[in-house]
């Protein structure tokens, strides 16, 4: 009779936690349907802005029709739909890719940067950037545990038996490195108010120690090598070694 008990006892406890199990593979897939939609509605706004910051240049760079053919046709294969998450990665990849050429191209024309609504699309267009990256951070999590529990020993039992597969990453390394580069009037390009963003790839090196063009400080002057020579001790330093 104990026997029974216990192994009555064991069944109810396999039960509960099967269930338990059940329901949050269920939760963490909704969860995951839940962020790529979120993915999408940002992917959506992007795709909407660049009709109107191709016709924007348009305008005024007229020569520049072949850039612009090329940034509608990577948005015309980055809307397609019926894409997973990593044919998605793959077009969005090559549509930043086209708008940073098309914003490299813009930087030739001044009195395009200078346009109102030129740099409100670019400003657009970088928040929306951002919001797509911190999406992707928050899909890609939640990728991350389900497919931990499909994969896990005993979870993966359940996750066959209901039919709960791996979720596919929102990789988008590529996209991120291509980030168009933003440039409002006078500011140097990549800038955005007073905060300066990486400069592009081949230009001046910004890693501690490099030499990023002739610059002098006061009380200096320039060597043959372009490097700042000091041309007097600080009187308010004290040079001597202490007495004995």
């Amino acid at each position: 009779m104990i026997v029974v008990w216990i192994l009555l006892g064991l069944v109810v406890i396999l039960a509960i936690w099967g269930v338990t199990a059940y329901n949050g593979l269920i939760a963490l897939r909704n969860k995951v349907e839940e962020g790529w939609r979120q993915i999408d509605v940002e992917l959506k706004r992007r795709h909407d802005l660049i009709p109107n910051l191709v016709e924007t240049v348009k305008g005024y760079a007229t020569h520049e029709r072949g850039t612009l053919e090329e940034v509608m046709r990577a948005r015309s294969a980055a809307m397609a739909g019926g894409q997973s998450p990593v044919q998605a990665a793959e077009s969005e990849g090559m549509l930043s890719q086209a708008l940073g050429r098309l914003i490299a191209v813009s930087e030739a024309y001044p009195d395009l940067k200078a346009n109102q609504n030129f740099q409100a699309l670019q400003a657009e267009l970088t928040s929306t950037e951002d919001r797509i990256a911190s999406s992707r951070r928050y899909y890609n999590a939640l990728v991350r545990d389900l497919n931990t529990k499909v994969e896990s020993v005993p979870t993966n039992f359940l996750a066959n038996m209901a039919g709960i597969k791996r979720a596919e990453y929102f990789e988008t390394s590529a996209v991120e490195a291509q980030v168009p580069s933003v440039s409002f009037g006078n500011q140097a390009p990549g800038t955005f108010g007073n905060a300066p963003t990486p400069p592009v790839v081949g230009g001046p090196s910004t890693q501690p120690g490099s030499v990023t063009g002739p610059t002098t400080q006061p009380g200096q002057s320039q060597s043959a090598s372009g490097l700042p020579q000091a041309q007097a001790p600080d009187p308010t330093v004290d040079r001597h070694a202490p007495n004995e």
